[in-house]
């Protein structure tokens, strides 16, 4: 029922609106809105999910494309001079060789190269600039010289054309100038071709994902990189430099001395496996020059090498730590704060709550099915056994409804401390996945890297030395160990190339994973060894104390034991009688053995108060700030960062809240130990938090008394 007019000016509205429609009407019997265009319609359509996928970053945005962001380029920046190198060991070397001299075959490395077409020549030329080019404009990409809409296009752009005029080549080569088989075959050359054509399409897709990702909004167009970034780019194309040159003076100086066999590509592989110090023997220098100059290469060669890999650590350990792992320690504190309670009522609440939208979600979810999933036979009247239909298909998994979910226990955490031995407890978990998913990782890669590599050389001197997988496996093995006994060595072109870009890669992954292995297996075997030398061979003084006081349980186990072991002892020797014609003798002592060291334990515990517990003032304030700070100073010197007990935490925190809230208080945190404003996620070392909030303590507690 409508609501009469109120006022004038409504009765006024109410009569103009029935006028205007009767005008309407009049002029125009219906209105419709005339319809748009379908091809406008469409193309505003396409706008909007245009502009759904295309995105720009905002500051402060959480992205999971960590990777695609900061380790895609990096990973172009030291793949790209590489494919240089080996693009440039297919320029100055023949792609065609001649194995069949004076009537005889003679081995790949003994082979007469012959010059190829000029135009093979040419198109080599213009896809190694185009290399050195997009190498180009990646880094002045990384120094913000050029825009990253206008660098990171012409890299990818360039290297496609890098990747396209090799690709050409070589198959423009099998096609009208192929090798004269068997008298004929294809160089090193012709392989390291192919090997920088695979590197380069490999640069221009992983950059294109990272485009990608920037069209989408996961990150902004600028690289911020870091010194340990920057360092990693610069030594690595100092490495490949000093690589390469080294190739380079090595062939003019056995060149010029007469010696065959040593054109770039086998100078190239020579110092590869001296600086990698594989060292097989099976080209070594012949003039006292080039044996003198492989002293200061060789070392230079090393420890740029070591340099390299000490940087590429850093930088995966940096990258899983502020990704994978910080993400692991944000999940594990919102579950842990999802599940926590901070009484018994609540925790009963919950639970009641959560089993009863279990039940709720099983008669909502359950599947109508016509008879139990484990049906009991039929019986006939004459005692026949039928079997179900169900009975039939055994092994069928129940449905998803009926399955039993499991959820994660909640905990009760009545008191600040029990929030802190969460986070402690988190700290721990964390630090475990951080070493066991390093190594894991570093164990993948190098069984890849060594059963893909034997798979490879398997190919590749099948032909040439009968090799077999298993053989393959055993090359690799003592090549990844760099132990090089000179009994096998790569005899074929494809094998000798294929060996110098696996080795760069592999070598260094197998040093990764012994430092990793260091971490965790070799520590963990350094304790065990260590803790059996203590009890067996060098025994330690306390060593037992230390044990029980590890595991409490085997001290509780053993005082049970002695005491069944007394009471047996007891019942058999019985138990003693007094004489009741005896007079004036002293009545037995009857007192619990006990009750003297738990008397003497208690008063112990009772003086080992800490006196900082004391009430604090105005005077003495300073005086425990400046033993506080120099507490925390000599913990930052430590070899391992310094992990402080709940009671030192609550020492500290009295210190920082006295001063800030201008006198005594409850000893309470201004922050939540789980939460996002934890001193334990903060990504300093606890050392490091507590000397700046100490410090700034002081510097608070100076101004006050000079007020």
């Amino acid at each position: 029922m409508a609501s009469p007019p109120s006022t004038l000016e409504d009765v006024a509205e109410s009569v103009k609106k029935p006028l205007d429609a009767e005008a309407d009407y009049s002029t125009q019997n219906v209105q419709y809105d005339e319809p748009a265009h379908p091809r406008k319609l469409k193309g505003e359509s396409r706008q909007k999910s245009r502009r759904k996928i295309w995105k720009k970053f905002r500051q402060g945005q959480e992205s999971d494309w960590w990777f695609a962001s900061t380790g895609i380029p990096l990973l172009a920046a030291t793949i790209s001079p590489l494919a240089n190198v080996l693009s440039i060991a297919a320029l100055v070397t023949s792609w065609r060789q001649q194995i069949y001299l004076d009537s005889a075959f003679v081995a790949e490395f003994d082979g007469k190269p012959f010059a190829d077409p000029r135009w093979c020549y040419w198109i080599n030329v213009a896809s190694l600039i185009c290399g050195f080019l997009g190498n180009v404009f990646l880094l002045l990409n990384f120094t913000q010289r050029i825009r990253y809409l206008v660098a990171l296009p012409a890299s990818i752009i360039l290297w496609y054309l890098s990747t396209g005029f090799l690709i050409g080549i070589t198959a423009c080569m099998q096609i009208y100038a192929p090798p004269d088989r068997p008298y004929q075959t294809y160089t090193q050359g012709f392989w390291y071709g192919i090997a920088a054509a695979a590197l380069y399409l490999i640069c221009s897709m992983i950059l294109m994902v990272n485009m990608l990702g920037y069209f989408l909004g996961h990150y902004p167009d600028t690289f911020e990189l870091t010194d340990a970034q920057r360092t990693l780019i610069l030594q690595t194309m100092l490495f490949f430099i000093w690589l390469a040159g080294g190739a380079a003076l090595f062939q003019r100086i056995e060149t010029d001395a007469g010696e065959i066999g040593w054109d770039f590509v086998d100078a190239l592989y020579f110092c590869d496996v001296t600086i990698l110090t594989v060292g097989f023997g099976d080209l070594y220098p012949t003039t006292d020059l080039g044996r003198g100059i492989v002293f200061p290469y060789s070392v230079g060669g090393i420890i740029m090498l070591g340099l390299v890999i000490s940087s590429l650590y850093k930088f995966v350990r940096q990258l899983g730590e502020e990704n994978i792992i910080q993400g692991h320690v944000k999940r594990m504190r919102e579950r842990t704060i999802d599940r926590a309670v901070t009484n018994s009522f609540d925790l009963r609440q919950r639970e009641h709550d959560a089993h009863r939208l279990i039940r709720r979600s099983k008669t909502k979810d359950a599947l109508h099915i016509s008879g139990p999933s484990n049906a009991r036979a039929f019986r006939t009247a004459m005692g026949n056994t039928v079997r179900r239909a169900a009975d039939r298909t055994p092994g069928v998994a129940l449905p998803k409804a009926l399955q039993k979910r499991r959820k994660p226990r909640l905990l009760l955490l009545r008191e600040e401390k029990d929030r802190f031995d969460a986070m402690r407890k988190i700290q721990q978990q964390t630090r475990k996945l951080k070493q066991w998913y390093a190594l894991t990782f570093s164990i993948l890669a190098f069984a890849i890297l060594w059963c893909v590599g034997a798979a490879v050389f398997w190919r590749a001197e099948s032909s040439t030395q009968d090799m077999t997988y298993f053989r393959a496996l055993y090359f690799c093995y003592i090549s990844l160990l760099t132990i090089g006994y000179g009994d096998m060595s790569p005899k074929s072109n494809a094998g000798r190339c294929f060996f110098v870009v696996w080795s760069l890669i592999a070598v260094p992954t197998m040093t990764i994973l012994i430092s990793d292995l260091g971490d965790t297996v070799i520590a963990k075997f350094k304790q065990w060894s260590s803790d059996l030398a203590d009890f067996t061979v060098l025994p330690k003084n306390g060593v037992w104390r230390v044990l029980f006081d590890r595991y409490p349980w085997l001290l509780g186990w053993l005082q049970q034991r002695l005491a069944e072991r007394a009471a047996r002892r007891r019942v058999e020797r019985g138990f003693e009688t007094a004489d009741p014609e005896a007079d004036g003798e002293a009545e037995p002592d009857i007192s619990l053995p006990t009750a003297q060291p738990l008397a003497t334990s208690t008063s112990t515990s009772a003086d080992m108060e800490p006196s900082s517990l004391a009430p604090l003032t105005r005077t003495n304030l300073v005086l425990h700030l400046v033993l506080g700070i120099r507490k925390v100073s000599a913990d930052l010197r430590l070899p391992h960062p310094k992990r402080y007990t709940y009671e030192e935490w609550l020492e500290f925190t009295r210190l920082i809240r006295f001063s800030k809230y201008a006198g005594p208080i409850a000893v309470l945190a201004d922050w939540d130990w789980i939460g996002e404003d934890s001193p334990l996620v903060s990504g300093l070392a606890e050392s490091e938090w507590l000397l700046g909030r100490l410090i700034d303590t002081l510097l608070r507690q100076g101004n006050y008394i000079s007020i």
